[in-house]
């Protein structure tokens, strides 16, 4: 080979290392959008309020994406100030729309589980509700898909080369509600993700904790945030970026607030403090495996209640409202279908999202057996299906583990669990793939 050869084959092949390289850098973008419903929506979170509609807005209710691209992968999580992710046709719409404009398909929509935000289980409620011609308006949920993928796609297009950083910390914020047990178990992880570019400049942060946000009154009959929001709000003053919360396993769990600390502006600033002090000590660096892999999974599993006993359909309208007891007889009428998705970022960083209100039991075992450095664990996301208690929990009884809000059998909840930790062993490459129906569900 010639001198001129050899140097010529030595730039193309620097080039195109060099391609393959850029491609495979961690990129990442983030943007924010006001998802608050209009003033008279109906009220999500507390069964005796019925469809009693909202008077006022407390504080304006979000939406943060954080798009993740690694190789051929690009996830996006969302962090949503609402009681529950989107329905399951809901997230196929939005799933459906980011894919074509932004090449994302595989999201993860975290309801923050506010018990005061708008109930979008029913697509046009508030336009039968007021006598209105169907076809007059977009009803609100149709709005917030379309307000869902277009901040997706935003974040997407602002993706740029980045550097990321996780602290942990454990704090001693929340507590069981349910266990009556002197043994009850806590989750007091507090995990935050900081995302820089390459010139040191935040991109975002993600902030991962297990409490129910019912810092409220049940009477405030006005749409916000609670906790979750005050949290992001600090932050997002301090660094000028947007700060998506993620709800953890916090179907046993409520906050739990320090001496001195009432009320959900001041405990959310109290956590927003430690975040912000663990985000200033991290330094965010490059991946060591530029790649990000993602398994989607969905069950079905038996039912613990007959909807079609009319004592208990009867009890649940009386317990809530009649349109909305019908949106979950539709969901349930195949049995109970959670969807898990399961990414591993870097070989170290997991994120594992389930739609239901887990047991912070379950999140526990998951972090333990996974063996990585850091599990982000989701609850309320990609639709909801009600609680999730372990299997002990379940025993032991009381609210969040009894059939009429935990619909499915009792086990689905570790057989999920169980399914996570075989995708991210299988994704490290330590377990052979197994067939798919002997990893969940029902067939």
């Amino acid at each position: 080979m010639s001198l001129a050869s050899r140097c010529t084959f030595f730039l193309v092949a620097c080039c195109f290392s060099g391609s393959n390289l850029a491609a495979q850098e961690l990129q990442a973008g983030a943007a924010k959008i006001d998802i608050t419903p209009p003033i008279g929506y109906a009220m999500w979170g507390y069964g005796a309020r019925h469809d009693a509609p909202s008077v006022g807005v407390l504080d304006p209710l979000y939406a943060r994406a954080l798009v993740l691209i690694a190789g051929k992968e690009r996830i996006a999580l969302v962090g949503l100030d609402l009681g529950r992710a989107p329905m399951r046709q809901s997230t196929a719409a939005i799933r459906a729309r980011v894919k074509a404009e932004a090449g994302v398909e595989h999201l993860f929509l975290v309801g923050s589980h506010t018990h005061h935000g708008p109930v979008i289980e029913l697509d046009n409620w508030p336009v039968r509700k007021r006598g209105q011609d169907p076809d007059q308006g977009q009803p609100y949920v149709r709005e917030l898909e379309d307000k869902l993928a277009k901040v997706i796609i935003d974040a997407a297009k602002a993706a740029r080369p980045a550097r990321i950083g996780v602290a942990a910390k454990d704090v001693p914020f929340n507590r069981n509600r349910h266990s009556k047990r002197p043994d009850k178990l806590v989750d007091p992880e507090l995990l935050v993700l900081r995302v820089d570019d390459k010139d040191g400049k935040p991109i975002a942060h993600a902030v991962n904790f297990a409490a129910h946000p019912t810092m409220h009154p049940a009477q405030v009959l006005k749409f916000s945030a609670d906790y979750p929001g005050a949290m992001a709000k600090l932050m997002e003053q301090e660094t000028g970026v947007p700060c998506l919360f993620l709800q953890g396993a916090a179907g046993d769990l409520s906050a739990n607030s320090p001496p001195g600390v009432k009320g959900p502006d001041q405990f959310g600033q109290t956590l927003g403090k430690e975040v912000l002090a663990m985000s200033k000590a991290i330094r965010c660096r490059p991946l060591d495996s530029p790649k990000l892999l993602v398994r989607e999974d969905d069950f079905r599993f038996g039912m613990r209640i007959d909807l079609k006993n009319p004592l208990v359909r009867g009890a649940l309208v009386l317990a809530f409202f009649e349109d909305l007891v019908a949106a979950f007889e539709r969901e349930y009428r195949d049995g109970v279908r959670p969807h898990l998705t399961t990414a591993l970022l870097d070989d170290r960083i997991a994120f594992v999202g389930v739609s239901g209100e887990f047991f912070c039991g379950h999140a526990l075992s998951l972090k333990r057996r996974a063996r990585l450095e850091h599990v982000f664990f989701l609850g309320y996301c990609n639709d909801y299906h009600q609680y999730f208690p372990t299997i002990e929990g379940a025993a032991e009884g009381g609210y969040g583990a009894d059939p009429g809000v935990s619909a499915a059998e009792v086990g689905a909840g570790e057989r999920m669990i169980d399914r996570a930790l075989l995708q991210l062993y299988a994704m490290r490459g330590k377990r052979p793939n197994l067939p798919k129906e002997r990893l969940g569900g029902m067939p």
